[in-house]
């Protein structure tokens, strides 16, 4: 006594929480105030917005088969994963977030309690929303000299519904392998800026800088670089969300390109690159060579450059821009023909106007540095960088030949045409044209390959759920293939007509060619299926097979199928849902409305017949099983509409669950006690070993009539759920079922009195897991148990008679309750009335007390009720002023109470109860007045009553006076 045991407690992570899709999220969840072993086991659950709900397990600390099908492969892949903190907390983490891992996720601890008490599990929201952070900066190779300014630039957006902050960091790499990226300058969430340590204090003196230009632009300054901040430099942006907890949690994370950065601290550095505007030239065509000097701080510095063409110089350019050309080149240059000239200190530029056979070759471009413009020792020489150039001779013609080896298709057929192109002396561009035979003299584009390699489709051409992906490559330097994977029908008949061009010499010079096609149509297709199943009704646990078979007017093997197989329960809840599909690719889609089929289902084809075998039968396969075949034209990916489908007839199958052998004992019996606590038992004779049970307790009202009362139910989990007359907390303190071995449960009830004296009876349940759930196998209930109260001495007497009384409404009514024999010196009797409910459980309506007070439970009839008792043993209830609402059924309740000596507690020493009064009730005599009054031919009897009165006594007497005459 004055002992109280902790209360459990679960607490989990607040919601709502938002997260998006593709990071790595965790969960937290504790318990409290449990008994039992320190470490405590945890298992996770997600009831999901398409059904709130069902329960969908996901992860058990302690179950490896906990998880269902759906989340089976990611938890044994560590994708999904609990993380113990401490004995009674963990971390719920899933490495990769789905869209469909949105839903209210439920941590739950068993019990190891020695009883229920308190909260076994607790709930949070998880939205998943898309990533829509993105960061980017373009890729570079920077080299500076020590000392220089570098700018860096980062883009970064976020388009989230939700409210969000960002964060956006530079970062450098430096080395190889474990080396971590060092910190330079964050602006933080919290929009302040935060230098790394090796930059704090050249940003404290503005050397290191991050400034935001508009909205998503953020430039990194670098003042004064020095070799230490040489290596990749990168962006990193995070967006931030604040959770219901009040703390920010970074929901996404993105890096830039990363851009290379080398500083020169001493010495010079000098590169030279050269490029051509076309390396394969005809004669006459146009030449330009490039030579570009890279060097820092150029302007100050000097260079020569000599042009060279297969290692014989060309022309000469000295530090001051003056030009020299070689004596065999200096008529054409002095024609027009060759120039060279210097634009900048860095760039220098050689061009001929109309190139000779002599003009291929390798061109170099070496450039040297002068300390001085005069001075001839160079600081820096053979500096070089080189290019191959071919010129052919003109005079040649471009020749085009098509062919295909599809000449005769039928519709859905692919089709593949060649064109070989011969005589080309560079690059050229291709165009393919369909001249449709029913429209002469009309061309449709197909499709275009520009020199460089892009591609481009025709408009009739772009969508592929009508023809397929068209392709167009280049299998050679003069060999295209065009592929058309399907063809529609005969509309696709007729030439195909392939145009090579080639830019020469400012002209283009263009070749033809054509390759006649014949496009059958395709036959009407006609397609039924038929299922069956030799087995319609299995066993839990046997294994069964559905036959989907389908008949075509052509052989389905020339086409491509898919099979779709679809389900609905036993129970439905919709229309059928897709278990699985097998695409014409042979790949299997899984439906994700019954998730449990997939690791119980087989599927198989025989020629035109597909089979889907379901082994080792689970409650939950029992239901309407019916599949669709759907075909397409030959070639083309399921894209668009079929061909042709069909949906065989519906096939149900039944799923019996393993026999019952539950017993009941059903024997009535009897409880006396005097007062205190007592225990109703119930007990199951014979049951399954591997079976748990549910007990459902109900009270019989005295009425024979009257519907049981659900006191409380355990289920097999042993959670209790209390009766809408037993749930007030007064109620269930009282009220308790326990199982106090592996046959036998009590109800116990604590504090019993004398309204508790009724019969009570027991509703037990058989259960049984089934790899995917609890089933119910059946259920017995007990024998009547009838509670009395047993009382020493004598005993009550109480006039037993059953009354009916009836009262108008306004008028007073006594309902009797008289006590036979006299009473003893020093005894009280405390009397109750009641009124009988609908319910039940019978509402008290007025008590008197052993020191003679009087309280009235219910405050509504409190007023018209008395207790007058004209004598000691009559305590009849007296109703004034009766409504309608009185009618009804009435008894009271006395006891008796004597004291044991004087100055010692009062004991209850008998009870009894009265008889039954049933009070009827009518409307007042005004009221039938007036309905008589309302009726027009009552009222006119009623009204000439008195004169017809009148006229029958004057005929009487005139009678009796003509009988005295005579």
């Amino acid at each position: 006594t004055g002992l109280t045991t902790a209360q459990r407690v679960v607490t989990v992570q607040e919601g709502p929480l938002y997260r998006t899709e593709g990071s790595h999220v965790t969960l937290w969840c504790k318990v409290s105030g449990y008994q039992g072993p320190a470490e405590q086991n945890f298992q996770w659950s997600i009831y999901l917005p398409s059904a709130p709900e069902r329960e969908v397990q996901i992860v058990s600390t302690v179950d490896p088969s906990f998880p269902y099908a759906i989340y089976t492969q990611r938890v044994r892949g560590r994708g999904i994963f609990v993380e113990r903190l401490q004995g009674d907390a963990v971390l719920l983490h899933i490495t990769e977030l789905q869209e469909r891992d949105a839903g209210q996720y439920e941590c739950h601890t068993p019990n190891t309690d020695e009883r229920y008490f308190g909260s076994y599990s607790a709930k949070t929201n998880l939205s998943v929303i898309p990533d829509t952070l993105s960061a980017s900066m373009a890729s570079q190779a920077l080299t500076l000299m020590e000392g220089d300014v570098v700018e860096l630039t980062c883009e970064v957006s976020k388009s989230t519904a939700q409210h969000t902050h960002l964060s956006v960091g530079w970062y450098l790499l430096q080395g190889a392998g474990e080396h971590r990226p060092e910190e330079i300058l964050t602006l933080t969430k919290d929009f302040t800026l935060k230098p790394g340590p090796s930059y704090e204090q050249r940003f404290l003196n503005g050397d290191v800088q991050l400034n935001k230009i508009g909205n998503t632009m953020y430039k990194l300054v670098i003042r004064g670089v020095k070799p230490s901040d040489q290596g990749l430099l990168y962006c990193e942006a995070a967006e931030w969300i604040e959770d219901p907890d009040k703390t920010w949690k970074d929901i996404s994370h993105k890096e830039t390109e990363r851009t290379s950065l080398a500083v020169v601290s001493q010495g010079r550095d000098l590169s030279v690159d050269i490029a051509a505007t076309e390396h394969f030239l005809s004669e006459g065509d146009p030449l330009q060579l490039n030579c570009v000097v890279g060097a820092s701080k150029s302007s100050s510095r000097h260079f020569e450059v000599i042009w060279f063409l297969n290692d014989m110089e060309v022309a000469k350019v000295d530090p001051h821009g003056v030009l020299t050309w070689k004596e065999e080149y200096e008529e054409r240059a002095k024609l027009g023909q060759l120039r060279a000239f210097k634009p900048s200190n860095t760039v220098y530029v050689l061009t001929i106007s109309e190139v000779e056979l002599k003009d291929k070759g390798t061109y170099q471009c070496s450039v040297s540095e002068m300390k001085t413009p005069g001075d001839l020792h160079s600081i820096q020489t053979n500096v070089s960088s080189a290019i191959q150039v071919n010129v052919k001779p003109i005079g040649y013609h471009m020749r085009l030949s098509v062919s295909t080896s599809t000449p005769w298709v039928t519709a859905g057929d692919p089709l593949i045409l060649q064109c070989q192109v011969q005589g080309a002396t560079g690059p050229v561009s291709l165009h393919w044209w369909h001249l449709p035979s029913q429209h002469p003299g009309h061309k449709v584009l197909v499709a275009t390959m520009e020199q460089d390699g892009t591609r481009s489709l025709g408009s009739a051409y772009q969508d592929s759920r009508t023809r397929g992906s068209l392709r167009l490559e280049k299998e050679s330097s003069g060999t295209f293939t065009l592929v058309i994977p399907s063809t529609l029908g005969e509309d696709d008949s007729g030439q195909y007509r392939c145009e090579a061009t080639q830019r020469s010499r400012g002209r283009n010079r263009t070749g033809k060619g054509e390759a006649a096609v014949t496009v059958s149509p395709m036959a009407g297709v006609s397609l039924h299926a038929t299922l069956r199943s030799r087995i319609p009704t299995v066993s839990y646990g046997q294994s069964f097979e559905l036959f989907c078979q389908v008949n075509a007017n052509y052989t389905l093997e020339q086409v491509p199928v898919s099979v779709q197989w679809l389900f609905q329960p036993s129970q439905p809840t919709g229309p059928l849902q897709e278990l699985v599909q097998v695409l014409p690719s042979g790949t299997v889609v899984w439906g994700t409305a019954q998730p449990h089929f997939q690791r119980k289902a087989q599927l198989a084809k025989d020629g035109t017949s597909f089979r889907l075998h379901i082994h080792s039968a689970l409650p939950a396969n029992g239901g309407m099983y019916q599949c669709k075949v759907e075909v397409w034209r030959r070639n083309i990916l399921p894209l668009g509409q079929p061909a042709a489908s069909t949906s065989s007839n519906a096939v149900e199958i039944k799923v019996v669950l393993p026999e019952s052998k539950l017993q009941v004992a059903m024997k009535d019996s009897s409880v006396e006690i005097a007062s205190g606590n007592t225990a109703i038992e119930c007990r199951v004779a014979l049951a399954r070993k591997d079976s748990q049970f549910a007990v459902t307790w109900y009270l019989l009202p005295p009425l024979a009539d009257e519907t049981p009362l659900q006191i409380v139910r355990a289920n097999y989990n042993s959670i209790l759920e209390y009766g809408s007359e037993f749930s007030s907390p007064a109620q269930k303190s009282r009220f308790l079922s326990q199982r106090v071995s592996s046959n036998i449960f009590q109800l116990q009830i604590l504090s019993a009195n004398l309204r508790d004296g009724d019969r009570y009876y027991c509703v037990v349940e058989e259960w049984l897991w089934l790899v995917d759930g609890w089933y119910k196998l059946g259920e017995g209930t007990s024998g009547r148990t009838t509670l009395k109260f047993k009382f020493q001495g004598e005993q009550l007497q109480v006039e037993k008679t059953n009354h009916n009384i009836s009262a108008r409404e306004g008028e007073e009514v006594t309902l009797p309750c008289r006590l036979q024999g006299a009473l003893l010196p020093g005894t009280h009797i405390l009397a109750t009335w009641f009124q009988v409910q609908s319910s039940g459980r019978d509402s008290a309506l007025l008590s008197l007390r052993r020191d003679g007070s009087v309280e009235y439970p219910q405050e509504r009839p409190a007023g018209r009720l008395y207790l007058r008792r004209p004598s000691a043993g009559d305590f009849s209830l007296t109703l004034s002023t009766v409504q309608s609402g009185d009618a009804g059924l009435y008894y009271c309740q006395l006891q008796k109470w004597q004291q044991q000596g004087e100055g010692e507690d009062w004991a209850l020493r008998a009870s009894a109860r009265s008889g039954y009064t049933r009070l009827t009730t009518a409307p007042p005599e005004s009221t039938v007045l007036s309905r008589i009054c309302s009726s027009p031919p009552l009222l006119n009897f009623i009204l000439y009553l008195p004169l017809v009165l009148i006229l029958l006594l004057t005929l009487g007497v005139f009678c009796w006076y003509c009988k005295s005459r005579k």
